[in-house]
């Protein structure tokens, strides 16, 4: 069997492909859906709905399936994930029925609930743990890239063809994809495990080696999110047109794309150790939504975005190596899986109380307050002891 020391790049890329997959799924339908249903006079509740339905079904399902991917192997999970997304996709395209886009969205969501954390687990599996960073730095580009290209691509898309023509490109990419690792991505057979009750699973999952990573992941993904959103709000708050702060959210999004490989491969080089790193990344994030707050103009929200987006591309490939690193291979999927709940719960947890605050105090305190939630995570990162899971 292929070991993690002689996986060439080429075989590993289509993990990649995954992640680009699951992101620019999410984010390309995300970005038009007000436009689609304002159509069809839908409420903003309706919106809401449909926006978390994708969330919603990968909250509930990535446990479950990362746990398959570790009793079955996680290839044949990525795999009928990526086939399950290609015909939930397909099927929305030719129905081309507004009625069906919930139904879509929760069939997307489920199919990337098994793709994503089966493709986590084959980049630690695939990898020798001197180069986990390194690994998920790119994989984390790759899904940046996703959602940095998702807005965008999916709103001329749309522009070209509707909503059919997006959900078709999407089944083509996800059956393109799950054909490439099809051929490409070697086999990763299920590993002996030791049997394990539910109550050996609430222990492991309770351990600092498991919290405070899935903790940073989560605070990560908070900020992107917030971000993201807010940006654009605090922009047009000041004065900013569209195009500024488009371009504000493009860069959040390539910063953290570029500065994953970085930080994993600084990781891997004994550069970067992970608490040091986690830690600068989240306090980073936190000073951007500081200048956010405080800064009006097209200078503060063009440097808060490089830095939010900075400061989580550190925390991101370091905490995933750092699950990696701290978990039996045999448990890779499970853990995996459920470290992806804490980013989906962080992904809706930071624009809830960024806006609950901004409600009642204003869009600026409710930034500060985010940036006191990332500095708190910040401290109890700084203090964590090295803790495997």
């Amino acid at each position: 069997m292929t070991t993690p020391e002689d996986t060439p790049l080429r075989r590993v890329l289509p993990l990649y492909g995954a992640g680009f997959v699951t992101a620019f799924g999410a984010h390309g339908i995300a970005a038009g859906l007000g436009g689609y249903l304002g159509g069809a006079h839908a409420s903003l509740l309706t919106l809401g709905i449909l926006l978390a339905v994708y969330d919603g079904a990968e909250v509930v399902l990535k446990p479950v399936f990362g746990s398959l991917a570790d009793r079955i192997g996680p290839r044949p999970v990525l795999l009928g994930g990526l086939a399950a997304f290609a015909v939930a996709s397909a099927a929305f395209a030719l129905a081309d029925d507004p009625a069906l886009v919930g139904l879509a969205r929760f069939g997307q969501g489920a199919a990337a609930a098994a793709f994503s954390p089966a493709a986590s687990a084959m980049v630690a599996r695939l990898s020798p743990a001197s180069r986990h960073g390194r690994a998920f730095g790119r994989y984390g580009a790759w899904k940046g890239l996703g959602y940095t290209l998702g807005p965008v691509l999916g709103g001329a898309l749309i522009a070209l063809g509707g909503f059919a023509l997006l959900f078709a490109t999407l089944a083509v990419l996800a059956a393109a994809v799950a054909g490439w690792a099809a051929l490409a991505v070697p086999a990763a057979p299920p590993l002996p495990r030791t049997r394990q009750t539910l109550l050996d699973l609430a222990r492991r999952l309770a351990r600092p080696g498991f919290l405070l990573p899935t903790l940073t992941l989560a605070a990560a993904t908070a900020a992107v999110a917030t971000g993201v959103g807010f940006l654009p709000v605090r922009g047009a708050a000041t004065g900013l047109g569209p195009l500024v702060t488009g371009v504000a959210v493009s860069l959040l999004a390539a910063a953290a794309a570029l500065v994953q490989p970085w930080a994993g491969r600084a990781r891997d080089a004994g550069r970067l150790p992970d608490r040091i790193g986690t830690t600068a990344g989240l306090v980073l994030a936190a000073a951007g939504f500081v200048v956010a707050a405080a800064v009006p103009g097209v200078a503060g929200i063009l440097v808060s975005a490089v830095a939010i987006g900075a400061g989580t591309g550190l925390v991101t490939p370091l905490a995933f190596a750092a699950l990696a690193a701290g978990t039996p291979p045999e448990r890779l999927g499970q853990t995996m899986g459920s470290a992806e709940v804490g980013r989906e719960l962080g992904d809706a947890g930071g624009p809830l109380l960024a806006g609950g605050v901004a409600a009642f105090a204003g869009l600026g305190a409710g930034l500060a307050t985010l940036a006191a939630a990332l500095l708190a995570t910040a401290a109890i990162t700084a203090a964590r002891r090295k803790t495997t899971v």
